[in-house]
């Protein structure tokens, strides 16, 4: 008899909707169990001053060897880059936009920028990566770090304490706030990639399994999208050339063209936003990988790292 698998999921509103999706295509359906992250519990600091490896997934994963849940769905962008022995990930569906958003009060908003905002806007992000791009595409700006779920970071544009905030267009996405927005006078202003490329991983889940569950390999392996899973894997070998961790300076996305060919852009930014470096290549991922990353160090990237 199949047994009930067990989801293992951070408590807040878009970790429970990135379950619940896994959970409703698990034939036969899974459990949600909820688990508490040094990320949940460490709300008053910055994350680029206290985010280490598995910020946000370190206690899931532990479950997950434990016996104590079978899979766990993560935002793909939070994992580390080096792989937990014991665990493997058995699929990655398909993505959400990759995006960054401003979210914004439409009278923080100008058509005299490229990202949109007015100069002196107070914007909140707890990003290094946002904070630098935004650096560079507009003076004048004060940053503010930013904790709390979505829905929270939402609010504090609503209330006005900010006059912005910048996320993931996916978690929006994902939680239906983005078709909210006008009903409560705020605007969604999507980035260019050129303007802020993106997190490694941004908009992809990765579903996590103990790495000799057969039992839950196939009971989420009809959910991985092969292109997806080849862009990703791209993005975060990059990533791991610089170091890994969330709180560099890189921006990367990749697209599959065809089964043999990707195109990749990377950026690296210095953090007041004056340096701003930048590859784009296409080719095998191999390839895109080496000569991205040889652009990159070229220019002067480490310095940033």
């Amino acid at each position: 008899m199949r047994r009930k698998l067990r989801i293992g999921s951070r408590g807040s509103d878009l970790a429970l909707w990135q379950a619940r999706y896994v959970a409703e295509r698990v034939p036969g359906g899974a459990e949600i169990i909820v688990i508490k992250t040094r990320g949940d519990a460490i709300q008053h600091l910055s994350l680029d001053k206290v985010e280490g490896k598995g910020f946000f997934t370190k206690e899931i994963e532990a479950a997950l060897l434990a016996n104590e849940v079978d899979i766990a769905v993560h935002s793909y962008k939070d994992l580390p880059t080096d792989e937990t022995p014991g665990l493997a990930i058995a699929a990655v569906p398909e993505r959400a936009p990759v995006h960054d958003v401003i979210v914004a009060k439409v009278d923080a908003l100008s058509h005299a920028t490229t990202t949109g905002l007015a100069r002196h806007a107070r914007v909140g992000t707890s990003s290094l990566r946002r904070k630098a791009q935004l650096a560079a595409t507009i003076d004048a700006l004060e940053t503010v770090d930013l904790r709390g779920n979505v829905p929270t970071r939402v609010r504090k544009v609503e209330d006005g304490e900010l006059d912005a905030v910048v996320l993931a267009e996916a978690g929006l996405e994902r939680l239906g706030i983005i078709d909210a927005a006008p009903a409560k006078g705020l605007m969604v202003k999507r980035l260019p990639l050129e303007v802020m490329t993106p997190a490694a991983a941004q908009g992809a889940l990765a579903i996590q399994i103990r790495a000799n569950d057969d039992e839950a390999r196939a009971g989420v392996a009809l959910m991985n999208d092969s292109a997806v899973r080849r862009a990703v894997a791209v993005e975060r070998s990059l990533l791991a050339r610089f170091g890994g961790g969330c709180h560099l300076p890189l921006g990367v996305s990749c697209r599959a063209v065809d089964a043999n060919t990707v195109e990749l852009i990377a950026t690296v930014t210095s953090p007041d936003g004056s340096d701003r470096l930048g590859a784009h290549t296409i080719g095998d991922e191999t390839k895109t990988v080496e000569e991205a990353h040889a652009m990159l160090v070229t220019q002067g990237a480490l310095r940033y790292l």
